[in-house]
């Protein structure tokens, strides 16, 4: 199976539904001429023309609602932010009309379109560009919220994505973009609103998403080695959110961890814990611990930086506490 980049893997989606539907485009800023500030869009110009890759202005507003609007009269964009800390300037064309349309017109409008780019932590990158919020989209009715945590996840999600009929929130992770990771060949479609197992374990369930995959998985791994096996259950999508797979997973173990970079006031780990505490508390042989970002704002050191998004070590210390190890 082809080992290839999680940037790869976004560029190999956009690349064949464009080919496959003609009315799909792609608009954002630096996504033609630079072939994108990741380089998710390498390529694209050259092979779709400059009608079907659209460079933007620096005005989010503006593009996300031209997008907004060529999505209701029939074509379906792909919008690209060169950050989701810059679309909060696009909010209300996000939430007011994309995410209202279907529903305030009776089901006369649609608005198929995917909204895209990194969210979260980069590197060294501050305060106004480090924000994971994931949590400020699920929170509205008529938004699918997808946050892809593997290059295989990434191409297939996205894939799923520009084949939906309702707008989509699509969550990338500037550290995952230079991710390898196994991707088959041929086309390759995985269903929105489907959590995977990515590791079967008996003793603890560690809920995660998006980039608190990979430590979710490494603390398993050093975990297994001291005896305690650890189920790493990734929800892939926040919204609509696989509530199935989570409490299946839970009544197994009895056990709950969630790790998420997000701070921990309103976010979707507090969903997620609401959930497992209401729909199996009889299951639980401990209470939920939840594992979040420094409730500070994202430091510009590269020291401090590192101690402020959840590490294994953490998910490893919160694992041994529900299991009475520590």
């Amino acid at each position: 199976m082809p080992v290839i980049q999680y940037r790869e893997a976004l560029n190999q989606a956009l690349r064949e539904e464009m080919q496959r539907d003609p009315d799909i485009f792609l608009m954002g800023e630096e996504v033609g001429a630079y072939d994108g500030a990741f380089k998710v869009s390498k390529g694209l110009l050259k092979e779709f023309g400059p009608k079907r890759v659209v460079d933007s202005p620096i005005s989010e507003l503006g593009f996300v609602g031209l997008g907004i609007g060529a999505a209701m009269v029939g074509l379906h964009p792909c919008i690209e932010v060169m950050t989701w800390n810059f679309a909060i300037l696009a909010m209300d064309q996000i939430v007011n009309n994309a995410a209202k349309l279907r529903y305030m017109s009776g089901g006369q409008l649609t608005c198929p379109i995917v909204f895209r780019g990194p969210t979260g932590a980069g590197q060294q990158l501050s305060s106004q560009h480090s924000q994971m919020l994931e949590a400020q989209y699920a929170y509205f009715p008529g938004l699918t919220v997808v946050t892809p945590g593997t290059p295989r996840d990434a191409k297939g999600l996205l894939k799923s994505a520009l084949r939906s009929k309702d707008p989509v929130i699509f969550m990338e992770s500037e550290i995952l973009y230079g991710l390898k990771g196994e991707v088959e060949d041929g086309e390759l479609l995985i269903p929105l609103g489907q959590a995977e197992v990515k590791r079967e374990g008996t003793d603890v369930t560690v809920v995660c998403w998006h980039r608190m995959v990979h430590p979710a998985l490494e603390a398993a791994e050093k975990l297994a080695a001291e005896g305690l096996s650890v189920e790493v259950v990734d929800l892939r999508t926040v919204r609509p959110l696989d509530t199935e797979t989570v409490l299946r997973s839970v009544r197994k173990t009895n056990r709950c961890v969630v790790v998420e970079e997000a701070w921990h006031i309103a976010s979707v780990g507090a969903t997620v814990v609401d959930i497992v505490q209401r729909e199996a508390f009889d299951d639980l042989d401990a209470p939920v611990v939840r594992v979040n970002s420094k409730d500070v704002p994202m430091p510009y050191n590269k020291n401090l930086e590192s101690l402020y998004a959840p590490s294994a070590d953490d998910v490893i210390r919160a694992a041994k506490q529900v299991a009475y190890r520590d």
